[in-house]
């Protein structure tokens, strides 16, 4: 307590008792005078009383004064030591408070580690003679896992995968004495879950190099060279200590590096040791690999489902369920198994990521979604994305299919390529003649299609793009190529696409009949998408029935209700009737899934001009 503070009790010297000297004397004399007037005795006898109380008051006012002198004197060091002692026992807990902290996170960074740690290798003092010691071994394998690590394309090492390796992989260097470092050193050898990885390069009898690697769970193997082969020896070595400790990461390696043989293979002899955790990607792996390479789409779909039965919230698995069942022409069923992933994810959005209800946004025409999260997974990995195929290339699809012509060109101008993924050059040309048949430019789009068929013969490329092949069909009849179109739909398959197509043209050969046929298989194929309904409705409105081609809009919007087409051939067709107060919700209502469609922008301004 501060003397200001016993000021403050004691009222201090600049607040004294009302019977100092100079304060009551005009007051006992007023009194006095005033009670002189009435009676001489009783004014003697008020001012003696007011003396005694005055004399009382001066004593009890300099009793206060030598108490607060004695207080000062007497406990002010005692409470200033006071303070100092609380103020100290309060910094101590507060230090003690953030070592505690500190430790905490450093058991909980030991306890989740999951990192990779190469540490110093052994060489002989000959090879340090030419510039190769165990740090510049250490350093050449650390450097090749992290190669591999930036060409794995998956999201199961950041998200469910156990022991997933991550950025924290480091080299470590001995310290001296004890420190921080030393201290999370041993907490992670003590309570995590790192791999460290060591081992030596000597020379061999005949003057070549054997490197060896080891680690935790990671069986010893030597490789060997010839003297100069140090760099090789250490890709071999990296591919080995990734394989070894990364089962799954590895096999998504593979199957990037497009090693599609080499990871059916690992994926089966590395399957009945690994941990049910990364089971779940090794039969991932396997089936799109199998797909890749164009082995049977059942025995992809029966991998897919064993992953799923492993981990019913593997979200991966449910959209290459879907892809499988698209493969193979049941469309209804792939849409289906997209309903029930989003009831088990809890809604959309829910549990399951938004990129994995691509095949489903694809089969409805649900570009929006379909566009952001692919422009996402881009965007957070390397601008490919986790995917088979191209994440940023599939935005620049996304956008011609909502005729955004500029933006799917930037897109492909713009796109990251990958060598080594052949669905990049195909959907490239899919792309490009998709814009050239919404320009009107026919030779362009033949071209471009027919470059994309080729492709296209390519199994890797053909399992992730089920009935793209049947686009194709329109372009060659376009430009008066009509057997080439039949050739193309005879062998493209059993798909809406297909189909609706295959009306099409026989609705503008004047078939109508036969077209009409064509239009019902395509609805009876898979009843719940949008595509046959809208090219139905389109056939109908040409050939005057308006109020049945009305009637296809309206069941087109329904199953795809974020597509602008069937709304802008709705507003289309009202618009011919001269309802344009109809025709212009339409329009607007289109406009908000394609917002830069040239033509669709100029209805809508017409509509507004001419609604009465």
């Amino acid at each position: 307590m501060s003397e200001g503070l016993f000021d403050g009790i004691l009222g201090g010297e600049a607040e004294r008792s009302p019977a100092t000297e100079s304060g009551t004397e005009p007051l006992v004399a007023a009194v006095a005078a005033n009670l002189a007037n009435q009676s001489p005795e009783v004014s003697t006898e008020t001012v003696a009383l007011f003396r005694k109380q005055t004399a009382v008051l001066e004593v009890q006012r300099k009793l206060l004064e030598s108490e607060h002198e004695f207080f000062k004197a007497e406990w002010g060091p005692r409470l200033l030591a006071l303070r100092l002692r609380t103020g100290f026992q309060i910094f101590i807990a507060l230090l003690a408070m953030i070592i505690g902290i500190g430790v905490a996170v450093m058991l909980h960074d030991a306890i989740t580690s999951h990192s990779v740690v190469v540490q110093s290798f052994r060489a002989p003092p000959a090879l340090a003679a030419r510039g190769i010691d165990g740090a510049v071994v250490a350093s050449g394998l650390l450097d090749e896992l992290n190669r591999l690590q930036s060409a794995t394309r998956t999201n199961a090492a950041k998200r469910d995968l156990a022991n997933a390796w991550t950025s924290d992989v480091k080299l470590a260097v001995p310290e001296a004495g004890i420190s921080i470092g030393e201290i999370s050193r041993l907490l992670k050898a003590r309570f995590g879950n790192d791999i460290h990885i060591d081992g030596e390069l000597v020379e061999t009898d005949a003057g070549g190099l054997a490197l060896t690697v080891r680690g935790d769970g990671v069986a010893p193997k030597t490789f060997v060279g010839p003297a100069g082969a140090l760099a090789s020896l250490t890709i071999q070595a990296a591919e080995h200590v990734y394989a070894e400790s990364q089962p799954a990461v590895w096999a998504y390696y593979l199957q990037n590096a497009g090693r599609y043989e080499e990871a059916i293979t690992f994926c089966q002899s590395a399957y009945a040791a690994a941990a049910k955790a990364d089971r779940v990607y090794l039969l991932n792996v396997w089936a799109n690999s199998l797909s890749n390479t164009g082995g049977s789409p059942r025995e992809a779909l029966a991998l897919y489902r064993a992953a799923v039965t492993l981990k019913p919230d593997f979200w991966i698995g449910y959209n290459n369920v879907m892809n499988s069942l698209w493969v193979m022409g049941d469309e209804e069923g792939a849409w289906k198994t997209g309903e029930e992933m989003r009831r088990l994810a809890g809604g959309r959005p829910g549990r399951a990521p938004e990129l994995q209800f691509q095949n489903w946004d694809t089969l409805t025409w649900n570009l929006q979604a379909w566009l952001a999260s692919s422009v996402a997974d881009a965007e957070l990995n390397a601008g490919i994305g986790t995917g088979v195929g191209s994440s940023g290339l599939n935005a620049a699809e996304i956008y011609a299919r909502m005729h955004d012509s500029a933006a799917a060109e930037l897109a492909l101008k713009t796109l990251k390529a990958d060598p080594k993924d052949p669905t990049i050059p195909a959907q490239s040309h899919f792309i490009r003649g998709l814009l050239a048949e919404n320009a009107g430019d026919v030779p362009t789009a033949v071209s471009e299609m027919e470059a994309f068929e080729a492709a296209y013969a390519d199994p890797a490329v053909a399992s992730n793009y089920p009935g793209y092949k049947c686009w194709i069909a329109p372009a060659e009849e376009a430009a008066g190529h009509q057997k080439l179109a039949d050739a193309v739909l005879l062998t493209a398959g059993t798909f809406v696409d297909c189909y609706r197509f295959r009306a099409d043209i026989l609705a503008s050969r004047g078939d109508w009949p036969g077209a009409q046929r064509e239009y019902a298989k395509a609805v009876a194929l898979a009843p719940d998408l949008p595509g046959a309904y809208y090219s139905w409705g389109v056939a109908l409105a040409r050939h005057g029935d308006l109020g049945a081609a009305e009637a296809k809009f309206k069941q087109a919007s329904e199953r795809g209700p974020h597509w602008a087409d069937p709304l802008k051939a709705w507003g289309d067709l009202l618009a011919n009737q001269r309802k344009m107060q109809d025709a212009l919700a339409k329009y607007n209502e289109a406009l908000q899934y394609a917002p830069n469609w040239k033509q669709l922008k100029e209805a809508s301004e017409v509509a507004a001009k001419q609604r009465t």
